[in-house]
């Protein structure tokens, strides 16, 4: 499948523009298509959006469910963002059939001012109204109150995952401005399910959910979710449940695959225990501490290395990534080697300090975006950080440069520090999300 062509127009609008004064006239000359689509779970946060959504995907389609699931940005083509669901699982939308969409809403549209995640958001509530499921997946794109999805007017349950730093100069400065974004999805009479927070971010959390009149199913408070000998043991009132431990990889999957087990009991959607073992043992969701075991990019690498990829980017998923790396030194010891993208506005100090102590080489390479920071900038934050660093000219040029180091044992590579690099990774490789 090739990418469906974004052709531009004058009405779209650059960059991010956060409101819903585009969004609510476009869908009523739509005919309100996000009215007639199958029930919602809405995902918002910073960091495990994506992988708790994966989880509730697995989940669900394990019990029969045919589940819609629309989630940004996109990897390597933006099908990625719209999946259809269908027996035995969902597939990711046709070219022609997104092209038709997107079509149909930049006609409804007209001239009016738009931003393509907008006009994209729109085109997903037109595709999920058209085709029948059990359930919609439905993620914010950023923040919460203003978000493009927000125009849902009762979901099943709405989500917060891990809120961090992140978006500032959009979002606000301070974690309790950018919480009190992301409360802005919650609903009166709907659960409101929150993960694992820091104290500030639950107090806002709570404080918005308590004057909205959703209900409060708070981590730590009413759902429980434990790594016990390698394995999920989750607890809430209405039971405890010993699971296994989550196919995705790193302790902060443990959190994401009980929030979105939480969600569904919130919500009271009745997924057999059998159909939650199996989601967890199968959910996927690429760039997410992905292996990358052949593939020609991979095939560059060192005879017998390993090649990790995850789409991490700001100091929070930094934490997370490098307790993952440590969890998998204990148990095989390699030398660490981490190849890093970012954009030129993300926090590179506070990404990058999370690994101070794990990596032996830092190599700084530049995303293929106006806005990618320079490879050099990259290498002297490491290098302030107290670890070995280098610029190199690509990701090709980075595992050559590894490859002469000549490590024994062959290093374990981490290729992260952005989901845009992620995808040009994946496409590189020839494993793009399918």
């Amino acid at each position: 499948m090739t990418p469906v062509p974004m052709t531009s127009a004058s009405s779209v609008i650059g960059g991010i523009d956060l409101s819903l004064g585009r969004m609510l006239p476009l869908l009523e000359r739509l005919g309100n298509p996000q009215r007639k689509v199958p029930p919602v779970i809405h995902v918002t946060g910073t960091n495990g959006k994506g992988s708790t959504i994966a989880f509730l995907r697995a989940m669900l389609e394990a019990a029969g469910k045919r589940v819609h699931v629309y989630t940004s940005p996109c990897l390597v083509r933006v099908n990625e963002n719209f999946r259809l669901g269908g027996p035995g699982g969902g597939v990711l939308v046709s070219d022609a059939e997104l092209a038709d969409a997107l079509a149909e809403c930049k006609t409804a549209n007209g001239d009016a001012p738009i931003t393509l995640f907008e006009l994209e958001t729109a085109a997903a509530f037109v595709l999920f109204a058209r085709h029948p499921a059990d359930m919609l997946l439905l993620e914010v794109g950023l923040g919460g109150r203003l978000d493009a999805t927000n125009v849902i007017d009762r979901p099943l349950a709405s989500i917060v995952t891990p809120v961090s730093m992140d978006h500032a100069e959009f979002l606000g400065d301070t974690l309790e401005k950018i919480a009190g974004e992301k409360a802005g999805i919650f609903r009166k009479g709907v659960p409101a399910v929150i993960a694992p927070q820091v104290s500030a971010v639950s107090a806002v959390l709570e404080r918005h959910a308590e004057k909205a009149r959703a209900s409060l199913h708070v981590a730590g408070q009413h759902w429980h979710a434990n790594v016990e000998n390698g394995r999920l043991v989750y607890s809430d009132e209405q039971g405890l449940f010993d699971l296994p431990p989550p196919k995705l990889f790193g302790r902060h999957q443990f959190d994401n695959a009980g929030t979105a087990i939480a969600a569904l009991r919130a919500a009271g959607v009745r997924v057999p225990i059998k159909a939650v073992e199996q989601g967890l043992m199968r959910a996927e969701w690429p760039a997410r501490l992905q292996r990358l075991a052949t593939g020609p990019l991979a095939a560059r690498a060192p005879a017998g290395a390993e090649i990790w990829l995850d789409g991490g980017h700001n100091a929070e998923g930094g934490r997370a990534i490098a307790a993952a790396l440590g969890d998998l030194e204990e148990r095989v010891s390699r030398p660490l080697v981490l190849v890093v993208g970012m954009l030129a506005n993300k926090d590179r100090d506070g990404f990058l300090r999370n690994f101070t102590g794990l990596v032996r080489r830092v190599f700084g390479v530049r995303i293929k975006r106006e806005n990618g920071a320079p490879a050099g900038d990259i290498a002297a934050a490491a290098q302030s950080a107290g670890m070995p660093a280098d610029a190199a000219e690509s990701i090709e040029d980075a595992l050559a440069a590894i490859a002469r180091l000549g490590f024994d044992p062959s290093p374990r590579i981490l290729i992260t520090g952005s989901l845009y690099l992620a995808g040009e990774v994946l496409a590189a490789n020839g494993t793009a999300p399918v």
